[in-house]
């Protein structure tokens, strides 16, 4: 069994920092073994034009640590009003690396996300003729479909009539969680792609709920039943170049997730390496972790790889991580995979 596995250093393709002293807070711990992140533009308000980008992307490396080297890569919330003309203009300026559609009321910070897809479809398609990635956090928030099935729902009501409609259109389905999604994306052209948390490949809807309800595993997309863990598993372990890392990690501070309506959002980042390291090895898919967290995630954001590499190791004893991270208003619970963890990085 190997000891040490040597990538190149990976990147994070769906990050939430927050912004004042959560970003100052939890940038640390991904800019510590991730070089580039996408960021997602749900602040409040959310960044809708050009000019915020910049300035949250100002504010980023502001509370970047002296000596860490880290690219975030911005996004722009599409609303109902988005400019096609400005979102053209973002990517040719290499401000934007993709465009994130919420729909409205799916998750955190999402109540400005899109109601009407027909209200956004000249921004499809400027998006589809300069080949600038659609991010899609793939929910309907219809309130007559189980939270358990919004994700499958989604695809044949929204996704795939927006996909036809729209040539070319490069879409990426964030944080899938069931085994409908990843036969989608395995049916479509390569214009189609998928990110997988870390979470979504350890925990099923019964880390939730069985023996009380567990607020730090409360995520949206709501983790699923046990055979679609089993499938996320199969296709982030496959070697795959549609599925790539994207950890959705997603800081609260503990008195908002431990409330009467607890905030969604597991904070993966400072772990997120160990705990997909100890999954590729029990996949018997060490060989493949590379790819997932640091080359099939570039190739479809057509983007260089990184040059840079991590060293992880494998040792004797758990790796000791911390339970909580000071968030600046509070303690930020870092996400606890029920089991110890062995590989760390080391170099």
């Amino acid at each position: 069994m190997s000891t040490t596995i040597t990538i190149r250093r990976p990147d994070d393709w769906h990050l939430h920092l927050r912004d004042g002293a959560m970003l100052r807070a939890v940038l640390p711990e991904t800019a510590r073994h991730f070089a580039r992140a996408i960021i997602m533009p749900n602040l409040v308000p959310p960044v809708v034009t050009g000019a915020q980008a910049m300035a949250y992307r100002d504010r980023i490396m502001a509370a970047l640590p002296e000596g860490m080297d880290f690219a975030p890569l911005m996004t722009l919330y599409l609303t109902e009003e988005t400019d096609p003309d400005d979102v053209a203009a973002c990517h040719a300026s290499g401000l934007i690396n993709a465009v994130k559609l919420y729909p409205a009321g799916a998750t955190t910070n999402s109540a400005s996300g899109v109601k009407n897809f027909d209200k956004v479809r000249p921004v499809l398609e400027r998006m589809a003729e300069i080949g600038l990635p659609l991010c899609m956090h793939g929910e309907v928030t219809d309130h007559a479909v189980d939270i358990f099935d919004r994700e499958a729902v989604f695809i044949d009501r929204v996704l795939d009539p927006i996909r036809r409609a729209t040539p070319g259109l490069r879409v990426v389905m964030e944080h899938v969680t069931t085994s409908d999604a990843v036969e989608y994306v395995r049916s479509a052209p390569e214009d189609l792609a998928a990110t997988i948390t870390t979470h979504h490949l350890i925990i099923n809807r019964n880390h939730i709920l069985v023996g009380g309800i567990k607020p730090h595993y409360y995520c949206l997309p709501v983790a699923k039943r046990e055979s679609h863990r089993l499938a996320l598993r199969a296709a982030a372990t496959s070697g795959d170049g549609r599925f790539f890392l994207g950890t959705d990690s997603a800081p609260h501070v503990d008195a908002l997730k431990e409330h009467a309506c607890g905030c969604a959002g597991c904070f993966t980042a400072t772990n997120t390496l160990s705990i997909l390291a100890h999954v590729f090895e029990e996949e018997g898919a060490l060989d493949r972790l590379e790819g997932f967290t640091s080359l099939h995630g570039p190739a479809y954001y057509r983007l260089p790889v990184n040059e840079t590499r991590i060293t992880l190791t494998r040792g004797e004893d758990p790796v000791a991580y911390p339970a909580k991270i000071d968030g600046g208003d509070g303690p930020v619970t870092v996400f606890d995979p029920g089991f110890p963890l062995y590989w760390n990085v080391t170099a």
